[in-house]
């Protein structure tokens, strides 16, 4: 996206999200001692992600501001985050790479298949020098500060056929499945690389849709499966890990200039110190999830995992996205696996 278009189209946004605003007592910031900093999030609640920050980042800042978060899209619709927080109607979500290459082209790199290799190699990218010049594009074009890397988890293929109906082995076998997959042109791409048929839903209307079979699967960590009772609709696992997903935690710019150094100094930490609990915690519960999947009927498998890889690297060389990315980045980040 050209950045007269990603200004005009953050412009207009503004626009819509200020008219929300003056009819909204939630987009307004009472007049108090402390800011409200408002988080926005399609995730539950008992998320990992939610409770590190409500009960890790909200304390470390309240002697200054005030944490207030909404959960399940209440506050902003998913995937208008970034545009709300460009118009000033929004302090701080999380953020997916999908979502901000819909902006930002380069940043379909993080959204590849079989790129991260764990939740370890996510960090070493994200602190690495090579993404000051990304991080500071954000900044410059989208008014967001992104602040740490959130692990959401290896994504899997969960599907509501039994595996005697639709085993996944290889990517064959999720030819004609339509695989609930977030909307952006990213997302699209990685489910067709994976050889299945993506189908654009949004994250709260997986449950029903996969119940009447408006949608044969979807794929999330499984954490999110069990988090969002999706085992309850579904009969299988594939464990793809075709993506080690996560979230980076997006912050208002226009915000954080107003902070002074030491708040500043305060907020990158608590956000840091977030992402590393949030992280923790997703990693042993995803160790603790294979036998409670089990245990409710779900039959849960390793496929071709080689397969798989080689299958899904081979459909992005050559492609719009990889022209996107800046030259030799693939390599550095190859280069920081640990």
């Amino acid at each position: 996206m050209k950045l007269t278009m990603t200004r005009r189209f953050l412009m207009a946004s503004a626009i819509t999200f200020t008219a929300l605003a003056v009819s909204s007592p939630l987009s307004s910031v009472v007049a108090q001692d402390k800011p409200v900093i408002r988080m926005s999030t399609p995730a539950s609640e008992t998320d990992q992600r939610s409770v590190a920050l409500s009960t890790v980042f909200g304390p470390a800042i309240s002697e200054f501001a005030t944490y207030q978060p909404h959960y399940n899209a209440s506050l902003v619709p998913q995937g208008s985050e970034l545009e709300a927080i460009a118009a000033g109607d929004l302090e701080m979500s999380i953020t997916s790479a999908q979502e901000l290459a819909n902006f930002l082209p380069e940043f379909s790199i993080f959204a590849t298949g079989y790129v991260h290799r764990s939740a370890q190699h996510q960090v070493n990218v994200f602190n690495d020098p090579m993404m000051d010049p990304l991080k500071a594009k954000v900044e410059s074009e989208l008014g967001v500060k992104l602040l740490a890397v959130m692990y959401l988890g290896k994504r899997h293929v969960n599907l509501r056929f039994p595996r005697s109906e639709k085993n996944v082995m290889t990517p064959a076998d999720l030819a004609g499945v339509n695989l609930r997959m977030p909307g952006s042109d990213a997302w699209q791409f990685l489910g067709r690389a994976i050889g299945a048929n993506p189908t654009p839903m949004a994250f709260t209307e997986i449950y029903t849709g996969l119940q009447t079979g408006s949608v044969d699967g979807q794929d999330n960590p499984l954490p999110t499966v069990v988090d969002a009772k999706f085992y309850e609709v579904t009969k299988q696992v594939s464990l793809t890990a075709h993506l080690v997903d996560l979230n980076y935690v997006a912050f208002s710019k226009a915000v954080w200039d107003k902070l002074s150094p030491e708040q500043q100094a305060a907020v990158q930490k608590a956000a840091e110190d977030a992402a590393q609990s949030g992280r923790e915690g997703q990693l042993k519960k995803e160790d603790e999830l294979v036998a409670f999947l089990t245990e409710q009927g779900l039959e849960v498998y390793e496929p071709d995992l080689n397969a798989f890889r080689t299958h899904v690297q081979a459909q992005y060389v050559g492609s719009e996205f990889a022209k996107a990315w800046p030259e030799g980045l693939l390599d550095k980040i190859n280069a920081l696996a640990d």
